[in-house]
């Protein structure tokens, strides 16, 4: 998937492996999070779980990690809001894929979905997690050899987890008589926002953001279509509604929008440099930093939002806002529970990385015994918390 990702920008554009000793195991009273890090070499993929430590950031996996994904090449996962389920997408299956998440972190598949169009790559859920956004590359009747534009799926989420209208249908929403609604050229990413009322897709082909209204059953409405650089691969919502921030794989640059009552977007003045090919971006729980990987520069680009604008700027007391973790880093978060540790899932070596970022200062340093062993090719990475925690955000 990541060789697809990387052939789809420069289409646009027209143009040290280790597991440290010493790491002691994470007990029930200190694992704040657990981890998910598909990984698409073997057949079926993997999903490997991960214990996170409270006090030093060190994953561990669980014992029966790690699991099927139930297809091959998973590229996305995402995780329910209230953490009782995991949504997989396996791109060359055309499939998304549901678990159940046990109290100890543990995956119990539950259903599986087949998508109208084919290759799904990315996708979100809303706050409410009651709709699940998945982006296809391709909308039926369409493919690799007849191209042409992609789809927005909007599955039904009911309280068990089941996706599809009625519960476990894997019915999607309807747009009169398609299955989908309709977006551009190769599209690459979705996002919600926090409000459940507007979703986002990037179009990477025609290097476009579209904007959708979205009502209490889940029909989109399209509300508006945006450029963005060259070839826009990432996206991202701040939690307080007000700021979209986009990553431009060819132009090395986020480019960001202010978001306005109406759903409809403006740009910011002007892009935001970050180094070679950004592919991935996220927030903090608190919504004061932006973290974008870099997948050519091996690295995480760490931004300090304005609070009265959205533009981004490099934090004051950081040394470097540019942080090495290790080789081809794909996908970025930072974990829920704390907010304060990130970890990339690096494509190329085949581990992830652990970052700790200051939370008030968004300086970037080593987790101890980083990089931690996933499997062949990871490329994307959820998280869910474990025990009481909650992070606020911050007020405009």
């Amino acid at each position: 998937m990541k060789f697809r990702k990387l052939s789809r920008i420069i289409l646009a554009a027209g143009a040290a492996l280790g597991l440290g000793l010493g790491v002691v195991a994470c007990g029930p009273s200190n694992t704040i999070d657990f981890l998910y890090v598909t990984t698409s070499k073997q057949n079926p993929g993997k999903i490997n779980v991960y214990k996170v430590d409270s006090e030093s950031g060190a994953l561990i996996q669980i014992a029966d990690s790690p699991y099927s994904s139930q297809g091959r090449n998973p590229v996305a996962d995402v995780a329910s809001p209230n953490g009782k389920n995991l949504y997989v997408i396996n791109h060359d299956d055309n499939t998304v894929v549901e678990f159940a998440i046990g109290t100890d972190g543990k995956l119990y598949p539950q259903q599986t979905c087949n998508t109208p169009g084919s290759f799904p790559v990315q996708m979100a859920i809303n706050s409410a997690g009651t709709f699940l956004y998945v982006i296809e590359t391709y909308q039926p009747n369409f493919n690799a050899n007849i191209p042409g534009p992609g789809a927005l799926v909007v599955y039904p989420i009911s309280a068990n987890g089941s996706m599809g209208a009625g519960g476990g249908s894997c019915t999607p929403v309807a747009d009169g008589k398609n299955s989908f609604f309709p977006v551009g050229t190769t599209p690459g990413a979705v996002d919600v926002l926090a409000s459940n009322n507007y979703v986002y897709a990037v179009n990477t082909g025609d290097a476009t953001v579209m904007a959708f209204s979205s009502d209490s059953a889940g029909a989109l409405t399209p509300i508006g279509t945006y450029p963005v650089g060259v070839a826009p691969n990432a996206i991202v919502s701040d939690p307080t509604n007000r700021f979209l921030y986009i990553t431009d794989g060819a132009s090395n640059q986020v480019v960001g929008f202010v978001i306005q009552g109406d759903g409809t977007l403006i740009p910011m003045q002007s892009p935001f440099p970050t180094q070679s090919l950004p592919d991935a971006i996220t927030i903090d729980p608190r919504g004061q930093w932006v973290l974008v990987a870099n997948y050519n520069s091996n690295s995480i680009s760490s931004f300090a939002i304005n609070q009265n604008s959205g533009n981004l700027a490099t934090g004051a007391s950081q040394t470097s806002p540019n942080f090495l973790v290790n080789t081809g880093p794909a996908a970025v978060l930072i974990e829920p529970a704390l907010g304060r540790y990130v970890y990339t899932a690096n494509f190329l070596d085949n581990t992830v990385a652990g970052v700790y970022m200051n939370p008030g200062s968004g300086a970037l340093s080593g987790v101890q015994n980083s990089p931690f062993i996933a499997g062949g090719q990871p490329t994307s990475i959820a998280a869910v918390t474990h025990g009481n925690h909650s992070i606020q955000h911050t007020q405009p």
